[in-house]
């Protein structure tokens, strides 16, 4: 995985806002890590990726919870 992603991943969730428009983690480098299972740009399932257009803030919310636990401490 790469360390400017997972980097990338820890910075734009801390700037998430509680109440504000919820991103997508998505930087264009779509390309699951057969290991993982993870997309190596956003570390999403592709079932998150599916599914992202059709989840409620709160949904979103979480997934960007769980990719910072994907990428670990910095």
């Amino acid at each position: 995985m790469s360390l400017g992603a997972a980097q990338l991943i820890r910075d734009r969730a801390a700037e998430l806002e509680p109440d504000a428009y919820v991103p997508s983690p998505c930087i264009c480098v779509c390309t699951i890590d057969p290991g993982t299972g993870w997309c190596v740009g956003c570390y999403r399932t592709l079932d998150e990726i599916a599914a992202w257009s059709g989840m409620s803030d709160a949904e979103k919310r979480e997934v960007w919870r769980c990719l910072v636990e994907r990428v670990g401490p910095a």
